[in-house]
């Protein structure tokens, strides 16, 4: 990947984390100030988007390395599932089912985007650079696209489906790496931004946002009622449930995901031969149970405080794995890429507008789709820490569409690359 520096300036990961954690403890210091000058600018570029896109700049400069770093795997194997349990402990689960079917109508609706974009997307750039999709056999483009379109409906598990299936060259799935991980995030930093006026946007929808703030000023009262002072046993005992919890879910994903492999193949297609799939669910499934308990009420303590914050250690470790500057290596890939989600983002818009469905559900049935587990509980929380199980349940329903779709998406692509 392109880089300034042929190698990272710091690759020890020590360091690299504790770079990220004071980025984002000046981040968060700034976005609370009293400073007019600051609160202008936190106006105007929501803090959240600076978490991801700081260290995407110090990664495209060669100071770090989201290639060489162990921590987006440990972000998202063990900080994001203790998270997710953290952020769903106090959540208002009827609030959830009564935010109504807008939700599932704009998942699919991003699904169906991706699912036609793809060949779109070929098609219109093959018009102006037919020599794009001349090549054959494990080189030929739509092959290498296949696997974009796993990652961009379910995730990596979909992705690894993809590249079985359909067997790109090793070159050519390395490109289309790239293009996956730089489109998506492009589409992230949007989403991210958009998320800081999305009033503005709702009533462009003529949208009725009023469910999602019915959930969200019930679970902010809730929190009022049982707000404490935390004591040194209040914080181990948070941070003991997440781990716990997580700790539960790699166990029975170890248990899972090699047995339904082995006996159940066919299972496969669904992603449930996965272990992240098996984490997640895990996860958020304790999460849940435990809002119907007393644990609810370690949230009078800060546990979604402390969710948020190993939310937003993910945050960081995503934007670590962006390279601007790559897109120059493969530029007409980038353009079909680019294509692609805005044919994704045009049909999501459409639907929306139909059926009046406010912002937050367009940005979290998008990145259920594209971004997965991994990042749609962050846009979710983008618009309140509360709301993140929202997100995680549509990545959830990406998982169990992502293999059918994407195959579906391939095939389409290979006939239109021989239009």
């Amino acid at each position: 990947m392109f880089n300034i520096l042929a190698t990272p300036v710091f690759t020890n990961d020590a360091v690299v984390l504790g770079i990220l954690l004071v980025i984002l403890a000046a981040i968060f210091v700034t976005s609370n100030s009293d400073n007019p000058k600051w609160q202008k600018f936190y106006t105007f570029v929501p803090s959240l988007l600076l978490c991801y896109f700081i260290p995407s700049i110090l990664n495209s400069l060669g100071l770090i390395s989201g290639e060489e770093s162990n921590l987006y795997f440990v972000a998202s194997r063990y900080l994001l599932p203790a998270s997710l349990v953290l952020l769903t402990i106090s959540i208002d689960f009827k609030g959830i089912i009564n935010l109504g079917p807008k939700a599932i109508i704009m998942f699919l609706a991003g699904t169906v985007g991706i699912v036609i974009g793809g060949p779109l997307a070929l098609i219109t750039v093959s018009y102006f650079a037919p020599e794009m999709t001349a090549g054959a056999g494990p080189e030929a483009l739509w092959r290498g696209l296949s696997t974009v379109a796993g990652s961009w409906i379910g995730g990596g598990a979909n992705q690894t489906a993809m590249f079985e299936v359909f067997n790109p060259s090793a070159d050519l799935f390395s490109a289309m790496v790239t293009v996956d991980i730089i489109v998506a995030n492009i589409w992230l930093a949007f989403l991210l931004y958009g998320a800081g006026i999305s009033e503005r946007i709702d009533a462009w929808f003529n949208a009725d946002a009023s469910p999602i703030t019915e959930l969200r000023k019930k679970i902010e009262d809730y929190k009022d009622s049982i707000v404490k002072i935390p004591t040194l046993a209040d914080i181990t005992t948070i941070v003991a449930v997440a781990f716990a919890i997580t700790a539960v879910g790699h166990l029975g994903a170890d248990f899972m995901a090699p047995l339904i492999g082995e006996n159940f193949p066919e299972l496969s297609k669904l992603s449930l031969d996965s272990r992240f799939f098996w984490i997640i669910v895990i996860a958020t499934t304790g999460g849940l149970v435990l809002s119907f308990t007393r644990a609810r009420k370690l949230e009078g303590a800060g546990a979604s405080k402390i969710g948020s914050l190993f939310l937003y250690v993910l945050v960081a470790t995503i934007g670590m794995k962006m390279n601007v500057l790559a897109i120059f290596e493969n530029p007409g890939f980038f353009l079909i890429g680019l294509f692609w989600i805005i044919i994704h983002v045009i049909i999501l818009f459409i639907v929306a507008k139909l059926i009046n469905a406010p912002f937050f559900f367009i940005a979290v049935g998008s990145q259920a789709n594209v971004g997965g587990a991994a990042s749609a509980p962050i846009v979710a929380s983008a618009f309140h820490p509360a709301l993140a199980p929202v997100g995680v349940l549509l990545a959830v329903l990406g998982y169990a569409l992502g293999t059918y779709a994407a195959w579906l998406c391939a095939i389409l692509m290979k006939y239109a690359s021989m239009i």
